[in-house]
């Protein structure tokens, strides 16, 4: 979600191979898994479904923009504000910002499960991570920790960020697909029921609660736009990039869910804990149980370098859109390495809050599914806010120079592909409101209150902060070019 636009470099250029994998590592995550498994054969579907309406309209649309503003600097804030003004432009920043806050908490306590297998008592283990106060103290502890690195500045950031998105992410995605293949050749026996519709039951909306968050498993694709420059030929070759890195991830995805499928049934599934249960079980079975350990650090490792890669990322563009006079001065003080320090300090108040919900949600796997919704919910309508604007911008601004434009003539191209992307956008929206069967949230009346109240009060704040914005918390020193309408103005 970098909100930084990318120039176009006349030395190196990225390849069409190197920009797919960097849209897979972009995306990839193995967190969710779980979450798709119970669906068996149908997970297929939902992620192909979702890879076509979400995954690829976000990246094809995020391009254009990206190319469209390549000298212009803030990201999702100006793409948004050049069609529909200041206002929605700071909303749609404050919510990528505000949604990436809420996910610390989720991915941290997949963090914490890791951490708790890294024992050799699968029972106890499984006890450990259930135990929520466990819990809460090793999320706090990583995301502080995160925070801490993330202050000291971006080499920090950059060397733990490399190595574990490697050792944490890729490594473990391939060894659970080959594992899972060793398993069936060497006559496992098949837990997921593969008499199964590859079509799932849509008559059952709650049934689909669960696979609306593929839409979160895909979000993100759209900070690789920014690269859209980087690529010779950018009409051409960033669309096949775009696609190769689209069906390996599709692929990374099915074929993981499948691999936990086979090994565990979908009525023992738990979303927190299923892929290090599904390792174990895997590692049992070609008795080399002792690798599993060593599985659960890398996993706990990756999460906290994903955390890091975040943490630094999101603020940093919302340090930017403040310096141009969005936000006090308080938001906008750096520490002696330039880095974000009150927003990093608010954003870790926020996380510490937002984990006390462990003392009132039922079980761990509650809290994870309510957070997770709600994370859902803030970026779908950032994701609305930008569909909506790459087709308007198409008539406000027809004669604006688009090195990459979606479809050869006309804006029939956008219109199809913006608008498979908005309306998907909107039905994950409204599924994400509805609690799901699978899962026990406890209360209806908190499931409801959390998401209503917690989405309410995210779009409120930043519309107040909008409008109490004065002169003086603009920085003279960053020059923040004007919107396209305020240049016409000033010319009137």
């Amino acid at each position: 979600m970098s909100t930084k636009n990318s120039t176009p470099d006349k030395g190196f250029k990225l390849s069409v191979a190197t920009l797919a994998i960097m849209n897979v590592a972009a995306v990839v995550s193995l967190r969710g898994l779980a979450a798709e498994s119970v669906y068996g054969l149908s997970s297929a579907f939902y992620y192909l479904f979702a890879a076509v309406c979400f995954l690829i309209p976000t990246a094809m649309v995020a391009a254009e923009l990206a190319a469209m503003f390549r000298d212009k600097q803030g990201g999702v804030f100006r793409w948004v504000g050049e069609a529909m003004g200041q206002r929605a432009g700071f909303l749609a920043i404050w919510l990528q910002w505000l949604e990436s806050t809420i996910w610390y908490p989720t991915v941290l306590t997949f963090g914490a499960v890791s951490i708790a297998f890294i024992g050799m008592s699968p029972q106890a283990d499984m006890n450990l991570a259930s135990n929520k106060i466990y819990t809460l103290v090793v999320v706090l502890a990583i995301y502080w920790i995160a925070t801490f690195v993330a202050l000291k500045g971006l080499k920090w950031v950059g060397k733990i960020s490399k190595i574990g998105a490697m050792v944490g992410t890729i490594l473990p995605a391939g060894l659970l697909i080959l594992l899972g293949i060793i398993y069936l050749i060497s006559g496992g026996h098949i837990e997921m029921n593969l008499n199964q519709s590859f079509f799932p039951d849509l008559t059952n909306i709650n049934n689909l609660v669960l696979a609306s968050g593929i839409f979160l498993f895909y979000a993100g694709m759209e900070m690789m736009g920014v690269h859209v420059m980087d690529i010779n030929n950018p009409a051409k070759n960033y669309p096949k990039a775009v696609f190769i890195g689209s069906l390996i991830t599709v692929l990374i995805f099915i074929l993981g869910t499948f691999s936990l499928g086979v090994i565990i049934p979908s009525n023992q599934v738990n979303l927190t804990q299923s892929l290090l249960i599904g390792f174990d079980k895997y590692f049992s079975f070609l008795h080399i149980s002792w690798v599993s350990p060593l599985i659960a650090v890398a996993l706990a490792f990756g999460v906290l370098a994903g955390v890091l890669t975040w943490v630094a990322g999101p603020s940093k563009g919302l340090l930017t859109v403040g310096q141009a006079g969005y936000l006090p001065k308080f938001f906008q003080r750096t520490n002696k390495n330039g880095v974000q320090s009150n927003i990093l300090l608010i954003q870790g108040g926020i996380v510490t809050l937002l984990s006390l919900l462990f003392v009132v949600m039922p079980s761990v796997q509650s809290f994870y599914q309510i957070l997770s919704q709600l994370t859902i919910l803030l970026y779908l309508i950032m994701y609305l806010l930008m569909f909506a604007s790459a087709i308007k911008l198409r008539y406000i601004m027809p004669k604006a120079e688009r090195p990459f434009a979606i479809g050869k003539n006309g804006n029939l191209g956008m219109w199809i592909v913006a608008g498979v992307g908005f309306v998907a956008s909107l039905l994950a929206f409204v599924l994400s409101i509805i609690p799901p069967d699978q899962i026990s949230v406890g209360s209806s009346t908190v499931w409801y209150l959390v998401l209503a109240f917690g989405t309410i009060i995210s779009i409120v704040i930043p519309l107040v902060i909008y409008a109490r914005r004065k002169p003086a918390w603009r920085d003279p020193k960053v020059n923040f070019k004007p919107f396209h309408w305020q240049q016409t103005e000033a010319n009137k």
